[in-house]
């Protein structure tokens, strides 16, 4: 009887430890996405997805970076003036302009964006930051979430997408 019990302890003390390694494996591999497999599996972000196959640049946001982007979701977009999107995706130099304006050179993590008053995006103009009653705010996009990890960089998302001058 007493080996019946402590074979069966044997058993569930294994299959723990099969399940807790399967789901630090599970988590692991979760975080070693790039900026557009991240994108692309958070669900929120297909607009943001299809602009940047259609200006061509997945293979350099897929890229080894760093790079950090303010990552407008797809309520972001839809809130821009109806036919704006499908003017910019017939319109890739255009296109590009206004997404190379969403990211950054180099991995700026939350603590590091507080400090800033502005940043300098891959398109060569800068982006206002600010914080006001404890909110940041890249131009007039409030950040509604920050530090999202990737392996060539960091996402944050932005409730509004914020155009070029």
């Amino acid at each position: 009887m007493k080996k019946r019990k402590f074979t069966g302890l044997l058993i569930a003390i294994f299959t723990i430890s099969v399940l807790m390694l399967a789901s630090t494996d599970y988590k692991s591999r979760m975080g070693k996405k790039n900026i557009v497999e991240t994108a692309v599996a958070a669900g929120q972000f297909n607009t943001l997805v299809t602009a940047v196959k259609a200006a061509d640049l997945v293979e350099v946001l897929s890229g080894p970076g760093p790079f950090t982007v303010f990552a407008p979701t797809d309520d972001a977009f839809a809130k821009l003036p109806k036919g704006t999107v499908e003017s910019l995706l017939k319109n890739k130099d255009k296109l590009k302009a206004v997404l190379t304006y969403h990211v950054v050179a180099g991995k700026v993590m939350a603590s590091d964006v507080v400090n800033l008053k502005s940043a300098e995006t891959v398109n060569g103009q800068k982006v206002t930051i600010k914080v006001n009653y404890g909110k940041v705010m890249v131009d007039n996009a409030k950040v509604v979430k920050t530090d999202i990890e990737c392996t060539n960089g960091v996402i944050h998302v932005i409730d509004t997408v914020i155009l070029p001058k």
